[in-house]
C-alpha cells in the first residue's frame, strides 16, 4: 500500500517508520526538514509538500495538530485533489466530532473516502506500534484498512459506521486522561505539603486501589524537574478544550474536565506549554507554596 503521510512530529514520525517496517511505501511531508531526513533514513521518501505526499497514494494519513490544519492540507494546499479518486483520507488527529463529520462530507463529495481514526497511546505507543485506534467508518472500509492500522496500532476498534464517532470515543478518553493527570499531580502535591515524601506516596498509591495508568506513567515524571517530553502540556490545553466544547454541544455538564483544563491552561500561560504534561504539577507547587524541583 502506498501511504502519503502528513505530519512527521513526535508521534507521526514513529508511526510512519512502523508503516515502513510493515511493508508499506511511505511518502511523507513535514514543515521541518529534519523529520523528512529521518523518514528517508528509515526507507521512506521525503517529499516537499502535502500535494506530493498525496499524489499516487492509496491512503493519505493526516497526523496534524487539529481540524484547522487538516482542512488546510486537504482543501487549501490541494492534497485532496492530488489524492487519486477512490483514495482514502485517514484523520488520526484529535478534533471535535462535528469537525470530523464536516470534513468527511467534503472529502466524500470529492469522490474520496474518509476514515475518522484518532489514536491514543502517546509517543511511547507510537514508537512501540501499540497505539489504540478508534475508527469511525463503514465496516467494509475498516476491514480493508486493517493491514494499514496494524502497521502502527496494537488495539484496533471499529466504533461506528460514521465519521465523528471515532472522535466521540477519543473525547471521552481524553477527558479521563487529562483529569487523571491533574488529580495525580494534586495528590502528590498534597503528600508533599503534608511532609510526606512524594516518592513514597507514589510507590504506595501506585500499587493500591488508588492506582491508575496515568498515575504510574506520569507520577515518576512529576517528581523530576525537567523530564523528557512525551506529550506536552499544550496537547491537553487543546484536547480538554475539545472535551468542553463537545460537552457544550451535547449539553453535558463536565465540571471536573473544566477544572483540569484550567490547570493545564495556567501551566501553559506561565510559559510551560511545551513541557511534559506531567508538569501540570508546577501549578500545584505555586498554589501550595511548594519549592520548584531542580
Amino acid at each position: 500500500m502506498i501511504v502519503g503521510f502528513v505530519g512527521l512530529g513526535a508521534m507521526g514520525l514513529p508511526m510512519a517508520r512502523n508503516l515502513i517496517g510493515a511493508g508499506h511505501a511511505v511518502q511523507g511531508f513535514d514543515l521541518r526538514p529534519e523529520p523528512g531526513q529521518a523518514l528517508a533514513a528509515a526507507g521512506g521518501r521525503a517529499v516537499a509538500s502535502a500535494v506530493e505526499a498525496a499524489a499516487g497514494a492509496d491512503v493519505l494519513m493526516l497526523m496534524v495538530v487539529n481540524a484547522a490544519q487538516a482542512e488546510q492540507v486537504l482543501f487549501e494546499a490541494g492534497a485532496l485533489q492530488a489524492l487519486p479518486e477512490g483514495g482514502t483520507v485517514v484523520l488520526t488527529a484529535t478534533c471535535l466530532p462535528k469537525e470530523a463529520e464536516a470534513m468527511a462530507a467534503r472529502v466524500t463529495a470529492a469522490g474520496r473516502r474518509f476514515v475518522d481514526a484518532p489514536v491514543s497511546g502517546g509517543t511511547a505507543g507510537a514508537k512501540a506500534g501499540s497505539l489504540s485506534i478508534m475508527a469511525g467508518c463503514p465496516t467494509a472500509l475498516f476491514e480493508e484498512l486493517k493491514p494499514l492500522f496494524e502497521g502502527f496500532g496494537g488495539k484496533l476498534f471499529h466504533v461506528g459506521e460514521a465519521a465523528g464517532q471515532g472522535q466521540m470515543v477519543k473525547t471521552v478518553n481524553q477527558l479521563l486522561c487529562g483529569a487523571h493527570i491533574a488529580v495525580a499531580a494534586e495528590a502528590l502535591s498534597l503528600a508533599e505539603k503534608m511532609g510526606v515524601d512524594p516518592k513514597v506516596a507514589l510507590e504506595i498509591t501506585g500499587g493500591s486501589a488508588a492506582a491508575s495508568w496515568m498515575l504510574n506513567d506520569r507520577g515518576p515524571r512529576m517528581l523530576q524537574a525537567d523530564p523528557e517530553v512525551t506529550s506536552a502540556v499544550d496537547i491537553f490545553v487543546k484536547d480538554l478544550g475539545i472535551v468542553l466544547a463537545a460537552g457544550r454541544d451535547s449539553q453535558a455538564a463536565l465540571p471536573l474536565a473544566a477544572a483540569a483544563h484550567q490547570l493545564f491552561v495556567a501551566t501553559s500561560g506561565r510559559g510551560d506549554g511545551r513541557a511534559d504534561d506531567s508538569q501540570v504539577i508546577r501549578s500545584y507547587a505555586l498554589l501550595n507554596g511548594l519549592a520548584a524541583r531542580g
